[in-house]
């Protein structure tokens, strides 16, 4: 007479795995985006100073004021965007800042400096050009400038 098995037979290691949910994405797997977006937000915060913040139309020809022709404050929206790129490009030749400074606090500052900066030129267009209305560009460079926080936040949670 034969004795019966306590334990079924083990089922294939085939069905076993196709019938496990997948796991959800891990922090691990977004280790990197906190780096690619800092550059990624620089980049596009340089080149928006050299788009159109204002937009003009009247009896001649359209005119559009890039950032760079509003004052100071879209000069320093140009080099807060390379600023933000010579910090990524500095971490990538192996030159870190001093431990007693975080990166991405310094990526979070520069953001929230060029979202001021964008914010008052949004506001408050410039006396001499009164009656031009706001152009994508400086829509594009607050969207910039947002990133560039949003960035030093997601370095900031890859750094703990």
């Amino acid at each position: 007479m034969q004795t019966p098995e306590p334990y079924p037979p083990p089922e294939p290691e085939e069905d076993w795995l196709a019938s496990q949910p997948r796991p959800a994405r891990s922090f691990e797997d977004l280790s990197g985006l906190g780096m690619r977006l800092t550059w990624v937000s620089g980049l596009i915060l340089a080149i928006s100073a050299f788009t159109d913040w204002y937009v003009g139309s009247g009896p001649g020809p359209t005119t559009s004021v890039i950032a760079w022709h509003t004052g100071g404050l879209g000069k320093l929206v140009l080099v807060i965007g390379l600023a933000v790129l010579a910090l990524v490009i500095l971490r990538e030749a192996g030159i870190d800042l001093p431990a007693s400074v975080p990166e991405s606090l310094v990526v979070i500052g520069l953001g929230a400096l060029s979202t001021i900066f964008v914010l008052i030129r949004l506001i408050s267009i410039p006396d001499e050009f009164y009656g031009a209305g706001r152009g994508i560009g400086i829509f594009i460079s607050l969207i910039a400038s947002l990133l560039v926080i949003a960035a030093g936040l997601l370095r900031a949670g890859e750094e703990l």
